[in-house]
């Protein structure tokens, strides 16, 4: 899909909008070797050689996995924590947006892109897209628990969609797998919750 040279330039994360239109009047942009200086001018990102000073953009969607520790927010600021924006290299800060949000103290997989419709289908609900978290439970639950989670816990406000509850050996244990494919806000610990157990570490491995 084509696109302007100007934001193929700031999609880079290398450059502002601003930053991009002072690079091409000052003549420091190239494509197929030859200056350009139209921002407005189009070409295919995925194939277009683009250089800043003789250098290559990359061009393209991004797509990002972050394995996410404990103690980041899941935004782009914060004023008050330090956010996964920060884990990222300096290149890509500008460009990419989390995909979905991971609680401060869960860790775990992390998509970011900059990829929109990606993202959109990533978090429509129609989509159904499963996620597989470890929890670690102050308490043991069982084959009680599971079958409840398979049909379809309430957490108070809504009934959840029928989850998956994984018991090592199929016995009790407080350290289990569950599996879901919504993504409400603090949806596995509210669903523990409804059985009468707290979270105490939660990571998404999948």
């Amino acid at each position: 899909m084509l696109q302007r040279l100007d934001k193929i330039l700031s999609n880079s994360g290398r450059l502002t909008r601003s930053q991009a239109r002072d690079a091409l009047k000052a003549g420091r942009v190239a494509v197929y070797g030859e200056t350009v200086r139209d921002g407005a001018a189009k070409f295919d990102p995925e194939t277009a050689p683009v250089t800043l000073d003789g250098a290559p953009v990359a061009g393209g969607t991004v797509v990002l996995l972050l394995n996410k520790p404990a103690g980041y927010v899941t935004a782009t600021r914060d004023s008050r924590f330090p956010t996964v924006m920060d884990l990222l290299p300096s290149v890509y800060r500008r460009r990419v947006v989390p995909v979905g949000r991971l609680d401060k103290d869960t860790r775990g997989l992390l998509i970011l892109t900059d990829d929109g419709d990606f993202a959109h289908r990533m978090l429509a609900p129609k989509s159904h897209v499963w996620k597989l978290y470890e929890a670690e439970l102050d308490g043991p639950v069982g084959p009680e628990e599971r079958e409840r989670f398979r049909e379809g816990i309430s957490i108070g406000d809504r009934i959840c969609l029928p989850a998956e509850l994984y018991l090592p050996e199929g016995k009790p244990s407080s350290l289990v797998r569950v599996r879901i494919r919504e993504g409400k806000f603090h949806q596995v610990k509210r669903m523990f919750g409804a059985v009468g157990r707290e979270v105490t570490a939660l990571k998404r491995l999948r």
